[in-house]
């Protein structure tokens, strides 16, 4: 039985790893920025009359969406920081 949590399926060489730093450079640009886009684009739907346009729902459509983002980029942050942990544990 293999213990390891992911079995190797493909070409990869046994060392392959993830570039933390640039994720974690990447998430922390990206974080700010679609959570200011999420509170704008609320902002600007919630301010459009009914005839205007933009509507209201593309604009929610695309305040969702930055949220989403903004989630995607926070919880990458904790697996990156949870990783560098393991890592420097792992050298001890």
């Amino acid at each position: 039985m293999d213990n390891r949590r992911h079995r190797r399926t493909g070409t990869e060489p046994i060392t392959a790893k993830s570039d933390l730093p640039l994720r974690r450079l990447l998430s922390l640009i990206f974080l700010p920025l679609f959570a200011a886009g999420t509170v704008l684009l609320a902002i600007w739907a919630a301010n459009s009359d009914p005839g205007s346009s933009p509507g209201r729902a593309p604009l929610l459509t695309l305040a969702i969406v930055c949220g989403v983002l903004t989630v995607v980029a926070f919880l990458d942050l904790l697996v990156i920081r949870r990783r560098r942990r393991e890592e420097h544990a792992s050298r001890r």
